[in-house]
């Protein structure tokens, strides 16, 4: 029977039973009634406890490597959103089922409905941050997603008095239409408890960016307009905070207030240090102009960008803390408890220019990279050099502990590789005969780009020009023109680094250590 008809009196002697289309909508409220309870409950005492989110964590620590890097391939930066738009689509779908089973009788769907609130218990209890206070939004959950769908499933049963008696003298219609607007109005409360939240999260970068306008800071050298050459297709040197690449594993972006971080440096030191957001502005601040890039970025792909960040040298952090030899791996920890290892020498190269970085582009950080403190490690791919949202960090050895991808078998230390990549003309263009130009960015952090080379249908190699180098942290852009006849054509390009080590040709993956190869462009020339 559809939800359109008019239920019918049940036979003599047969149990009453829900139609169809009413029972599937009582499952889906009753776990849609307790995903907003979870939310809400999360939003107003512990962000990190939504046991939606926390369970969408769990499937992203334990999914096998491969499911990872096909949903970076399929969705890029949009992965996140699809993994929870396709965790509400398998939950819709379970949770309509449990209706469908629960016809005559609660049990079932009140059995599939208490798993799924103690899935997202579990998921709670054993995340990588974990407080007491954030067992209420899963136990809230639990137990508005089984009440709800008690009392929806005892007021849809067909009434024996008739078939259009409901509880209240309400029909059935009127009753579960209403029960689905209150639940969208909690869903809705749920939202708004988020947004509350998030404000106190803005109104502390307004004022860290306002605090650092303020504060003496030693600026990187101004960008000369000769470095970046957008108007032949290539990015624009400096990118701009909301088009800077986003790779993390992260559902919930945290929200960190300046006042409340604080962060430790600890275990083979000779002095540990507990910073404050306060301490960081009481020490000398400095710019730099830093190229950051992304294991995962394939060959000609796009995780790659540039901004000027300010913070504290953390070279100089651990010098006061008096780093203790044998100490090789300085173990880094987000506030949402993902955690990775830095070489130490590194770190402690005296021109290196690592950073706990609090301000970019001219602004205190975005909440998605790494509000309120971060760290940026010039010459290093960012699973290994980048934690956002820093808390803690460890002095040990590598062979002590595991950071998060290395676990999954990626890199240990993760130089960044010398790559170019060609930005103009994109593929399959088609352009008029006559000179062509080819234009596009080269990077080696941190030793820099001392050539760069085209080649056109496996031809002879041709030097490129360099637009002016900024440093050896940065990228930079290169242009060649070429006069081309007509028919398709592929251009190839290769970069040299600082000390005269060119670009490997022999194609790799990104995973372990980043991807190699010359990229390739095919486009016609009318």
């Amino acid at each position: 029977m559809s939800t359109t008809e008019a239920p019918q009196r049940p036979e003599p002697g047969a149990a009453p039973r829900i139609p169809r289309g009413w029972a599937a909508l009582v499952g889906v409220l009753s776990v849609a009634a307790a995903l907003a309870a979870g939310q809400l409950v999360a939003g107003l005492l512990s962000p990190a406890s939504s046991p939606y989110l926390a369970v969408g964590d769990t499937v992203i620590r334990f999914s096998p490597q491969w499911l990872t890097e096909f949903a970076k391939a399929a969705f890029g930066t949009a992965d996140k959103p699809v993994l929870l738009a396709g965790m509400a689509v398998v939950i819709a779908v379970v949770a309509a089922l449990a209706g469908l089973a629960s016809r005559r009788r609660p049990g079932p769907g009140v059995v599939v409905v208490a798993v799924l609130g103690v899935l997202g218990f579990v998921a709670v209890l054993f995340a990588p941050v974990f407080a007491p206070v954030d067992v209420l939004a899963p136990t809230a959950a639990l137990v508005v997603g089984v009440g709800v769908f008690r009392w929806l499933h005892a007021r849809a049963l067909p009434s024996t008095a008739g078939p259009a008696e409901a509880s209240g003298g309400l029909t059935r219609r009127a009753l579960l239409v209403r029960s689905s607007l209150a639940v969208a109005l909690g869903s809705a409360a749920a939202g708004v408890g988020g947004v509350l939240l998030g404000r106190g999260v803005g109104d502390s970068r307004q004022a860290v960016t306002a605090r650092l306008a303020a504060l003496p800071v030693d600026r990187a050298p101004a960008i000369p307009p000769t470095a970046a050459l957008p108007e032949l297709g290539t990015p624009t040197f400096l990118t701009p905070n909301a088009d800077f690449y986003r790779i993390d594993v992260a559902l919930r972006i945290p929200d960190e207030t300046a006042d409340a971080w604080s962060m430790r440096i600890h275990g083979m030191v000779e002095n540990e240090l507990e910073l404050t957001f306060d301490d960081l502005l009481r020490r000398p601040l400095v710019e730099r102009t830093i190229t950051m890039t992304c294991v995962s970025n394939p060959v000609g792909g796009d995780l790659i960008s540039t901004a000027n960040f300010v913070g504290v040298d953390l070279r100089e952090l651990l010098l006061e803390a008096g780093v203790r030899p044998g100490a090789d791996q300085a173990f880094s920890t987000s506030v949402d408890g993902w955690y990775t290892g830095t070489p130490v020498d590194v770190l402690m190269e005296p021109d290196r220019g690592a950073l706990l970085a609090i301000g970019m582009n001219g602004e205190a950080l975005p909440p998605e990279h790494g509000f309120p403190v971060r760290m940026v490690v010039p010459g290093l791919y960012g699973f290994v050099s980048a934690t956002k949202w820093i808390v803690d960090m460890e002095l040990t050895t590598f062979a002590a502990k595991a950071g998060y991808w290395l676990e999954r078998g990626w890199a240990e230390k993760a130089p960044i590789k010398t790559q170019s990549r060609i930005d103009s003309p994109r593929g399959f263009a088609s352009l008029p005969a006559g000179r062509v130009t080819v234009a596009g960015i080269a990077w080696s952090q941190p030793d820099g780009i001392s050539r760069v080379e085209v080649r056109v249908d496996g031809g002879a190699w041709r030097e490129a020009e360099l637009a002016t180098e900024v440093s050896g942290d940065t990228w930079r852009m290169w242009r060649a023109d070429l006069d081309l006849g007509p028919g398709s054509h592929t251009v190839q390009s290769r970069a040299t680094d600082a000390n005269g080590v060119t670009q490997t040709d022999v194609p790799a993956e990104p995973i372990p250590d980043g991807a190699s190869g010359y990229p390739a462009v095919l486009f016609s020339v009318a």
